[in-house]
């Protein structure tokens, strides 16, 4: 049994892959299944080590952005996406998985189109309210399509589409509270605060986060994941905005949280600020209340979508990027925290929106797909 898996770009595209393997390999132990492998076609690796923890073969194929507004770049990606789809077509033809699996973005096209060309199956993921382009135009040829929200359903064939959730890699399906606050170096007895700006970091809230920090450490400490190309700004920044405040030891930044580090801010977390990308499903499993702050002009308006929907089922407040301030963040986080009743409800709806088993699901489906395709 061969299967690839395509897609990339943000950690918001590659680690649901990485979820799904991780139960692919625990379905063919399972069911037994002798000499399957598995491969990883993108434009890059993105984290060697989780593809080679999860036995995922990289190969190189060549991937380009597709954007709908005039830009000179898309020349450029127009050659690399046809390139690409050269490349796809030699490199699936000769492997001849039995599926392939799509993400979704620039980087999964070049092989989904091969694909489809070569008449191999194909299992499509979906993670946003609103579908990418690529898995719009590709979800017309696929076999099944897989959706974290209700919501997508119906940009996509009715007769093979189920809302399965978002896969979350299993590592990051129990959030640890034991030696948190050793490792994160954290005080006792003082509610945490975890600022997530995505794989990237958000230069928006790490701006507001800033501006707020002398009146959050005097209640709160804070984790803050401010993306590698911040580091160093958001550093001396802060440092300025803190300097001689007998608290500026309660703020935490972190170029990167990895997925101990993640695990254990989860578990210490009071209450989570984050974008509304993939990261809510990883908030919903450690089942903490948070604050969405959706990106103002995202594709299709997807994350203002993915916030309200996750809003309504009572585990979150939303904050649009327009009404940002310091003001408003720090009255919203202590409305929040200040409130038992309100923290506890609203940990119970995130647990019950989370779906636990969305990568088993999936990865039974493409077996299910590949064994067909085999016989």
């Amino acid at each position: 049994m061969k299967i690839v898996f395509a897609g990339g770009g943000t950690g918001g595209h590659f680690y649901p892959i990485i979820a799904i393997a991780e139960q692919v390999n625990k379905v063919v132990d399972e069911q037994k299944i002798v000499e399957a492998r598995l491969y990883y076609f993108s434009n890059s690796p993105y984290d060697k080590n989780a593809l080679f923890e999860t036995g995922l073969e990289y190969h190189y194929v060549p991937a380009g952005k597709l954007r709908i507004y005039f830009s000179l770049q898309n020349f450029i990606d127009g050659f690399k996406m046809i390139f690409g789809f050269f490349v796809a077509l030699m490199k699936l033809f000769f492997i001849y998985p039995d599926i392939v699996v799509g993400k979704g973005g620039g980087a999964s096209f070049p092989t989904l189109l091969a694909a489809k060309i070569l008449g191999i199956p194909t299992l499509i993921h979906e993670s946003d309210t609103v579908p990418g382009r690529v898995n719009k135009l590709m979800g017309k040829y696929a076999t099944r399509i897989a959706l974290s929200y209700p919501e997508a359903a119906e940009f996509f064939p009715k007769d093979k589409t189920a809302w399965t959730g978002q896969p979350v890699r299993k590592d990051l399906h129990d959030a640890t509270t034991e030696g948190a606050y050793e490792y994160l170096k954290l005080e006792p007895g003082i509610p945490v605060l975890v600022i997530l700006g995505g794989s990237q970091g958000a230069q928006k809230i790490n701006d507001i986060v800033i501006d707020s920090l002398p009146e959050l450490v005097t209640r709160y400490q804070i984790i803050h994941q401010v993306g590698a190309k911040n580091m160093a700004d958001v550093t001396g920044r802060s440092g300025l905005v803190l300097e001689k405040n007998e608290h500026a030891s309660r703020y935490r930044p972190f170029a990167f949280l990895n997925v101990l580090g993640t695990k254990m801010s989860y578990g210490a977390a009071a209450l989570v600020v984050s974008r509304a990308g993939s990261t809510l499903f990883e908030i919903a499993l450690s089942g903490k209340p948070s604050i969405i702050i959706p990106i103002t002009d995202s594709n299709g308006d997807h994350q203002r979508k993915n916030a309200y929907a996750y809003a309504r089922s009572g585990a979150a407040i939303v904050i649009e990027e327009e009404n940002l301030s310091p003001h408003l963040l720090v009255s919203e986080i202590d409305n929040v925290i200040s409130n038992p009743s309100k923290l506890k409800a609203m940990s119970t709806a995130a647990k019950q929106y989370a779906h636990p088993d969305a990568a088993y699901t999936i990865a039974k489906e493409i077996v299910h797909i590949a064994e067909s395709h085999e016989a």
